[in-house]
């Protein structure tokens, strides 16, 4: 196994946070960075002052907020960390050449040579935490450096910044609780219910035993336990002629417009590869600016180690953090005329297979790469996907997804699996067309008068007409009607909070939402 260097700086989501906002009112005070899992605010990280207030990471923002009232809540922002862990990989690129980024916040690199010209690991690991730490300022006092032998190791070691000597990683291992195995959480709870709570239990544990028992990943683990980075079964020589390559002409001075080219190229890259029967588990992005300057950053899936290649989602989001990345900081001073990628390792993919109960996963791999190509043409938010959630109104009922992104509700269907979360949404039959905003319009009563609501929610006239240019012939005589329902929701939030009333009205043959707030009305939705 390789010497490999890891670079780690805990709370990175607090600190790209921090950096953004260049806000003393953010670094003096306790600051939290949510993220959202499913129909939950949990936090992905804490500053030291919030976690001295007892949050952990994986809490729920209530009870963060509960524990820690004086904190900052902010959202956790991706692409504004890869931005800014530019200015740590270029640090670390001042020492050696070959730096591989997996995910803001940490990066490995092979210390062989540096080690040599340095001096050793522990010269060559201060004057790497060194360097980043100058070129952070205040938030680089926390810069770990871990080396050992393999990258799974040396992770480890980053997190207590020590050099692990060559040949001493089973030994250094050997404590560590299994729960370090990342992305494995139940395998993991299964070996602590067997009682094999440390890395050193499965260690002592006979191979052929384990294999049996656990199949490939069980022997995966076996040898994280000794020490051994096993990575990916096969490695296959990048074919040469699988580089990607476009121009564009005029040069791309927004992200944006770059962003869709590399989306393109992602996916030829991989489809490609995919018909030689490969899988690509490191990428080289290079950029050419107007003015001749030619930029270059490694990528690697962040579960790569573990057999999972990139597709052409996480692909071309890591382009676009990397083109971000050097726009934004300064790197480039013209616009970029010519992007390229190259496959850095490759891997055998594991063949076709079909789902258990019916399904073509390469067909729906070409049809993502189908939509991905019109996304790339119209625009980022063009293509979307329906997810059903849970809300009060028609439109808080449907979230509309971007192609590519998590198909996750904002808002949860229900409390359980019998009470409703909604009190107060309007009853079905749903409409079928839904405007948000409302378009605007008229009800008025038999007086021509808008109808109107008093405080406790009761019409003083029953709506007469209606008219809206969204309706046929503009609007006409209300048949029938339903309402009104009377909504004050979120009234504890100022810039969410609502004050309306809604009818259900038939129009000749047409039934519509009409929706009136702040003393205007709007048809909200159609029955079709």
């Amino acid at each position: 196994m390789s010497r490999t260097g890891c670079v780690w700086c805990p709370d990175w989501p607090v600190i790209a946070a921090r950096r953004r906002a260049d806000d003393a009112d953010l670094r003096n005070r306790p600051l939290i960075v949510r993220e959202r899992v499913g129909s939950r605010d949990i936090v992905r990280a804490a500053s030291a002052e919030a976690r001295a207030a007892g949050v952990t990471r994986g809490m729920r923002r209530r009870e963060a907020e509960a524990r820690c009232p004086e904190a900052v809540c902010v959202d956790a922002d991706e692409a504004n960390e890869a931005r800014t862990f530019e200015v740590v990989a270029r640090a670390v690129e001042v020492f050696t050449p070959r730096v591989v980024l997996e995910r803001p916040g940490r990066c490995e690199f092979p210390t062989r040579g540096p080690s040599r010209y340095f001096g050793g690991d522990d010269a060559l690991a201060a004057q790497i935490r060194s360097g980043v730490a100058t070129a952070l300022g205040p938030d680089g006092a926390d810069v770990r450096i871990g080396i050992a032998d393999g990258v799974f190791v040396a992770r480890l070691a980053a997190r207590r910044s020590v050099v692990v000597p060559a040949g001493g990683s089973a030994e250094y291992v050997a404590p560590w609780p299994v729960s370090v195995l990342d992305g494995e959480d139940d395998l993991v709870s299964l070996l602590v219910r067997l009682g094999l709570p440390t890395l050193g239990d499965i260690a002592a544990l006979a191979p052929d035993a384990v294999l049996a028992r656990f199949g490939s990943v069980g022997r995966r683990i076996h040898a994280l336990s000794r020490g051994i980075d096993p990575g990916p079964s096969v490695f296959v020589a990048p074919p040469p002629d699988l580089v990607e390559s476009t121009e564009l002409d005029p040069p791309a001075e927004r992200v944006d417009i770059a962003a869709f080219a590399a989306k393109e190229l992602a996916d030829r890259l991989l489809e490609r590869l995919a018909e030689r029967g490969l899988a690509c588990t490191r990428v080289l992005v290079e950029a050419e600016t107007e003015h001749g300057e030619r930029l270059t950053r490694c990528w690697r899936h962040a579960r790569s180690e573990y057999g999972d290649a990139l597709t052409p989602g996480v692909l071309a989001e890591r382009v676009r953090w990397q083109l971000d990345a050097w726009i934004t900081t300064g790197e480039t001073t013209a616009g970029i005329t010519g992007l390229t990628l190259i496959p850095d390792e490759v891997v055998p993919v594991d063949g076709r297979q079909l789902g258990f109960w019916g399904g073509d996963q390469v067909a729906h791999q070409r049809a993502d790469r189908a939509l991905a190509r019109v996304q790339g043409m119209l625009g980022y938010d063009a293509v979307t996907t329906a997810v059903v959630q849970g809300g009060r109104t028609p439109a808080e009922q449907v979230r509309w997804v971007p192609w590519g992104e998590p198909r996750e509700p904002e808002l949860p269907l229900s409390i359980g699996p019998e009470v409703a979360a909604w009190p107060g949404a309007l009853p079905p039959p749903f409409p079928a067309r839904v405007f948000d905003p409302p378009l605007p319009a008229e009800l008025v009563d038999a007086n021509g008068d808008a109808v109107a609501v008093n405080g406790r929610g009761e019409q003083l006239r029953p709506p007469a007409y209606v008219r809206c240019r969204a309706l046929p012939a503009n609007g006409g005589a209300v048949r029938a009607w339903a309402g009104p329902w009377a909504h004050d929701v979120r009234w504890w939030d100022a810039r969410t909070h609502r004050r309306c009333a809604r009818w259900q009205v038939v129009v000749d043959d047409v039934a519509c939402i009409v929706v009136v707030e702040g003393g205007r009305a709007g048809v909200e939705a159609i029955y079709d």
